[in-house]
């Protein structure tokens, strides 16, 4: 079946940005003030039961989108102060969903000729869009992606050949989402994945008389991306600045090129029997017959290890006198000195806090927010330092992401959803499916990726700066408030004209009611709550509301009021009204689907 699209004009593209900016900056209450003051909120009331409004506010900061089902068996597990600690608790325990099975599953045995292993990244896409779909380990995926988008890798570029390795670096996050934070910063630098994206496997040491020097692509990414940041941090994320009133940086090049000294002599794991085998050739290298070179960590070759003096960051209380490593250590001491010096860095624990709370909760979180999440990373309670599933819960958990603003914090409270959550959402709230039950992204995108409807895709970043900035603040209202709406940068007009584009074909086209028309793989929503009471326009779009919104009480009133208005366009006649009800459940979802009602996360 030829799928219907509706071509958006260029001025409707730019009206659909501009009301998602109208929609972020009533959700900010609009101008004004400045987002270093922050958020209030209301004191504590004694325990209430959860809402429905409010399990749907939790699940969206926690999940691949909420829907009706989990929203009732949370509220069922307890009150406000109790019932989202459980749902953590059981999250945290749930099995792991992976990728690297799914893509090893379908990998040819024998391989045939010219084969080209990049095809199975649609597999890896196809398993991804599985587990956050449909798997139970919601949080611990939820986690995954958001620090998939800190410490990034992507198949765009050297990584294409390496479907098994992309598979198991995003594996790796989700192991690690509820563990020490020194230990996935040792999976991070070790990762194959991560070596070829930048650079740091084959990284050798200095040669004398020749322009041959340590790689600094790594030692740079890993401080300025992964773990302190630019510029030196109080606990609450405010910038540290100079006599002058200048920010003051966390490294300068020298610290960067002892970093990158230190991570010399890593390459490819081999078998023992194949001495030097990472220098060889592609086929070892790369090793399809098994895939284990590209999920092993890499190895040390003490030869083409740098064993000089290597000055690393010096802050109050680090381990390393000065920060220098000294001279003659062996490769595995130097970088084991190194993540631990970066480790215990000041900075790590707000720089992470903040960009976690701002993929999970609110763009712009309070000083005394990120200050309580920092607290948790620099201690859990126990002592420990760096324990991710601490600081999950305290972001989750803290009085800014569960209370109401109110005051200055009803000006910046909430984000808006990237779009590849809205999309998830949605078809998480719809039950999307096939009649071959895959989820055929080859199928379903053009191109074969969400990329290019949504900006987004698993393992798709155009660069290891992410798909958008935690930092960016789009020109006009929210930059001249202080505020950033990162998200924002995806708000392009090609992309606001593909997306609602993208939603019109779902929502008028791919529907259970045209399953048998679809190919075996092409991905379809069930509507038939809707179509049973789409002749009351009321009803229908308050079930909808309750779908997407949380409850009808979620839905403004400009946009119940056009959508009923666009839902009595089509008249049910008295006899023959499947496709008229069929028309007026596709208006009523494709109207709050597209609207900033839905795309905003309060």
């Amino acid at each position: 079946m030829k799928r219907r699209t509706i071509a958006v004009p260029l001025a409707r593209s730019k009206n659909l940005i501009a009301a998602l900016l109208l929609g972020l900056l009533a959700a900010c209450g609009g101008g004004g003030g400045s987002s270093s003051n922050g958020p209030t909120t209301t004191p504590a009331a004694p325990p209430a039961p959860v809402g429905n409004a409010d399990a749907f506010r939790f699940l969206n900061q926690a999940t691949f989108g909420a829907t009706e089902s989990e929203a009732t068996r949370l509220i069922g597990l307890g009150d406000s102060s109790n019932a989202y600690s459980r749902w953590i608790d059981e999250q945290v325990g749930k099995p792991v969903s992976l990728l690297l099975p799914g893509v090893e599953a379908v990998y040819p045995n024998p391989v045939p000729t010219g084969f080209d292993p990049g095809s199975l990244n649609t597999i890896r896409q196809e398993q991804w869009f599985a587990n956050v779909l449909r798997g139970d380990d919601q949080l611990r995926q939820r986690v995954a992606f958001a620090l998939s988008q800190i410490m990034v890798v992507s198949q765009v570029g050297a990584l294409n050949p390496t479907p098994f390795a992309t598979a198991d670096f995003q594996d790796m996050l989700a192991r690690n989402a509820f563990g020490n934070f020194r230990t996935l910063l040792e999976d991070v630098t070790l990762h194959p994945a991560m070596g070829v994206y930048l650079s740091m496997l084959g990284n050798r040491r200095a040669v004398a008389g020749t322009n041959l020097r340590p790689d600094e692509n790594y030692a740079r990414e890993m401080m300025q991306l992964f773990s302190i940041g630019l510029v030196q941090l109080d606990t609450d994320g405010s910038v540290k600045t100079d006599a002058a009133g200048q920010p003051v940086p966390t490294y300068d090049q020298s610290i960067i090129e002892g970093f990158a000294r230190v991570f010399t002599g890593w390459n490819w794991a081999c078998p023992s029997t194949l001495p030097n085998c990472a220098f060889t050739t592609t086929r070892v290298q790369y090793n399809f017959t098994t895939g284990y070179n590209q999920v092993k960590p890499m190895q040390l070759y003490a030869d083409q290890h740098e064993t000089g003096t290597k000055q690393l960051l010096n802050y109050t209380g680090v381990a390393l006198p000065g920060g220098l490593v000294p001279a003659g250590q062996t490769g595995a001491k130097d970088l084991a000195d190194a993540l631990d010096n970066v480790f215990n860095h000041p900075n790590v624990g707000p720089f992470i806090a903040k960009q976690l709370i701002q993929k999970l909760v609110t763009s712009n979180p309070s000083r005394a927010y990120v200050q309580r999440v920092a607290q948790k990373f620099n201690n859990d309670g126990t002592g420990r330092r760096g324990n991710l599933e601490a600081v999950v819960r305290a972001v989750l958990l803290d009085a800014e992401a569960r209370g109401t603003a109110s005051g200055a914090g009803a000006q910046v409270a909430g984000k808006l959803k990237e779009p590849l959550l809205r999309l998830t959402q949605f078809w998480r709230a719809y039950g999307v499916t096939s009649a071959s039950g895959k989820l055929g992204v080859a199928r379903n995108f053009s191109g074969g990726t969400p990329n290019a409807q949504f900006g987004q895709g698993q393992g798709l970043s155009p660069s290891v700066f992410n798909f958008f900035s935690p930092s960016y603040a789009p020109p006009g209202e929210i930059a001249d408030g202080g505020y950033v709406a990162p998200e924002m940068q995806l708000a392009t007009e090609v992309l606001a004209a593909s997306a609602t584009n993208f939603f019109y074909t779902q929502a008028f086209s791919r529907t259970q009611a045209q399953a048998a028309t679809l190919n075996a793989d092409d991905m379809y929503i069930t509507t038939t709550d809707e179509l049973a009471i789409a002749a009351d326009s009321e009803a229908l779009i308050n079930r909808v509301a309750e779908k997407l919104l949380g409850g009808a009480g979620q839905m403004s009133a400009a946009l119940k009021t056009e959508a009923k208005a666009q839902i009595d366009r089509t008249v049910v006649p008295a006899t023959n009204q499947t496709a008229a009800l069929a028309t007026r459940t596709a208006d009523a979802i494709y109207f709050v689907v597209t609207s900033p009602d839905y795309a905003i996360q309060r």
